[in-house]
């Protein structure tokens, strides 16, 4: 199955540093890892919340396969309108996400808010 991941300049170093492989494990704060269903969704939690979210200012849409027959075990989640799917994966469960996951992790676009400094490589 085919998955989008937006993600902020720092996830997307902690991805870069696994060499595009694995996400990082969440924060305390964050209870799950939620992938989402389609690249519109991905696109529109970049542009509405990293774009203008400090001190980074800068949202990524990530892409990436996982293993269809695992993938099955989670519920879709509809989280607004039919647009808004996702799948919620506890955080003690992201490392065996991670091992389903197929191929690289892939940026396939990049948002720079207002306020972003920095260059502009992804």
């Amino acid at each position: 199955m085919k998955l989008f991941r937006p993600v902020g300049i720092k996830e997307l170093n902690l991805i870069k540093e696994s060499g595009m492989i694995k996400f990082p494990p969440r924060l305390a704060e964050q209870p799950i890892f939620y992938p989402v269903l389609n690249i519109e969704y991905a696109r529109q939690i970049a542009l509405e919340w990293n774009v203008k979210s400090p001190p980074e200012y800068a949202g990524f849409v990530t892409e990436f396969d996982v293993d269809d027959v695992y993938i099955t075990r989670f519920e879709v989640k509809t989280v607004g309108s039919s647009l808004h799917k996702e799948l919620w994966i506890p955080a003690e469960e992201l490392d065996e996400f991670n091992r389903h996951l197929l191929g690289e992790i892939r940026v396939v676009e990049a948002h720079y808010g207002e306020n972003y400094v920095g260059e502009k490589d992804c």
